[in-house]
Formats: C-alpha cells, structure tokens, sequence
C-alpha cells in the first residue's frame, strides 16, 4: 500500500510514526506547506517525492492512498481532489466546517466506491475500545458521559508549539470527537444543546462552549470545551454506566477510583493513531467499508449542524 500524506505537522508526524509499523505500507509522497518541511519529513521516513502541491502527488502512479492532516478548512475539497484522482483517502477529523462539505465528500465516496475514512481517532483508542466491547456484550451501559476537553491556546500555536497557518475550532473540530464517540457509545443523538463564551478578539472564535446531548437509549452527555484552560492539557472521558465508572485519557483507562485497567489484548497495539491508520490499509486491502468511514461519521456533522445553528 503506498501513501502519499498531505500536511506534515506536527499531527501528520503521529500517522507516519504509526504507518512506519504496519507491514506492506510505503511512505511515497510528502505534502506540506513549504518546500523546504516536505522535503525534511521526507528524508526522515524515506518517501522518494515531496512537494507544496496535492496535485503532485494525487498524479503519480505510484499513490494508493492519501492521509490529510491539512487545515481544516481544506479538508473536503482536497478529499474530493483526491477520489476524482482515484485514490483511497483518509482525512483527519474535522471532515469539514460545514454540513454542506461534508455532504458532498460523501457524494463523491458514493459515486466512487473508493475507500474514504475520516480520523475519529476515539473509535480506535484502546481505552474506548475496552468500553465499547463492554457495551456490545451487554456487560455496561451509559448512563452519562462527561467530557473535558481543554487547552490553552490563546495564541495560534500547534501541538508542538509552533505558530498556525490556520485557526482551530472548539465546535467543528474538538467537539467532534466527542459528538462522534458518544453515538458510537450509546445510540443516534436525538437531543443536543450549545452555549458558547467570548470570542477571542484576534482570532474570532469563542474560547469556551457547553454542550449537552442525549441519545436515544436515554443516556446524556455533558461536553465542556475551552481553549482558555491553564492546566492540564487534553480531553478526558469518565463514562459513568450502570455497572461501573471509567475514565478514559486518550490510549489509557483507569476506573472511577483511579485504578488501572490493563488493556492488552484489546487490540494490536496502544496507539490510537496507528490502529486508526491500520483500519484504513485493511479496508482498502480488504475492499470493505472502514470502522469511521465517511457515511459512519456524517451524522456527527448533522449534529453539529445542529449546534453551530442554536450559536449564530
């Protein structure tokens, strides 16, 4: 399976590292926004291209695949770019800022048939995996979900530190993963409530948001956001069932009481990102629909949809 991955920072850097462990993959193309990055990360994985333009890499015979992890804002008209080129794609969450967008990357999968998968890395984190397994053997069941997701941005810095050619988003973004993961959870959202804070005066998005949601199955979710937090930086699930508490910190899991839960054997490996990129190559090989595909995660973006509508 050879790849070609569009944005080299610090996020495309996690998927290389997890591609790096999966057998029969080569790292082809690199993509980023100067010349002088791509052709860096390239000689650190030992893909033989780099380039500042998608279509370079979307031309060459020798590209199965696409991962983008490009700003947000780019991210369906590059994976539409990249089906009409005929190639398997997997785009980072957000797949898009708006419904339409996403509407129409779906369009594109249908007419296709290529494998088009979105990065709703949750789904694939071992932690929520154990939980999810829980939940198909009938062992637990959500009662309510609470979800923490802070950071502390108050200037336009990547998860590196380094500066941003592009403004993040607490709703389309960071909320997603969350929308997302509590359907996965507990059943289609038929409920679901915003608020958000003051805008940042530079750069023009609110800094803080509350958002409630309830299922079908009658469980509810409580979602805090903020870019304002100086604390403890990243998001944090504590599913509380009606046989046991968990909480969840990306790849790991401990109980209500802080004890933790040895996840091997859950799945192949601990990292999120890779098992997400895993799924991508076996879908493709396998010539199935992908756990997070396009059509999976769209209802998330009606949700959202949703919530942007109850913000303006």
């Amino acid at each position: 399976m050879r790849i070609a991955l569009a944005g080299a920072g610090a996020f495309g850097e996690k998927h290389l590292d997890g591609l790096k462990l999966i057998d029969g993959v080569e790292i082809v193309s690199i993509i980023s926004r100067t010349g002088e990055q791509a052709a860096e990360v390239a000689k650190k994985y030992g893909a033989k291209h780099s380039s500042t333009e998608l279509e370079d890499a979307l031309a060459r015979d020798d590209v199965d695949a696409v991962i983008l992890c490009t700003p947000t804002q780019m991210h369906a008209e590059q994976a539409i770019m990249c089906m009409n080129a005929g190639k398997h794609v997997q785009v980072e969450i957000p797949l898009a800022d708006s419904l339409s967008d996403a509407e129409a990357v779906l369009a594109k999968q249908v007419e296709t048939g290529l494998t088009c998968m979105v990065g709703h890395t949750r789904r694939f984190n071992p932690s929520h995996q154990y939980v999810h397994n829980r939940i198909e053997s009938g062992a637990f069941n959500i009662q309510q979900m609470d979800v923490q997701t802070y950071f502390f941005r108050r200037k336009n810095m990547n998860a590196k530190g380094q500066p941003r050619s592009w403004t993040d988003h607490l709703l389309w973004h960071h909320a997603a993963h969350t929308v997302d993961l509590f359907a996965y959870q507990a059943g289609p959202i038929v409920k679901a409530n915003a608020v958000e804070g003051p805008y940042h005066p530079e750069l023009g998005i609110a800094m803080d948001m509350s958002i409630q949601l309830k299922a079908e199955s009658g469980a509810i979710c409580t979602l805090s956001l903020s870019f304002n937090n100086d604390g403890p930086l990243g998001t944090f699930f504590r599913y509380i069932g009606d046989s046991a508490t968990y909480i969840a910190r990306y790849d790991d899991l401990v109980t209500g009481k802080e004890e933790p839960i040895d996840l091997t054997g859950v799945t192949v490996s601990n990292n999120g990102i890779e098992l997400q990129d895993r799924e991508f190559i076996a879908a493709i090989r396998e010539g199935r629909e992908p756990n997070s595909s396009v059509a999976q995660v769209l209802p998330c973006y009606r949700v959202l949809d949703q919530l942007e509508r109850q913000l303006v």
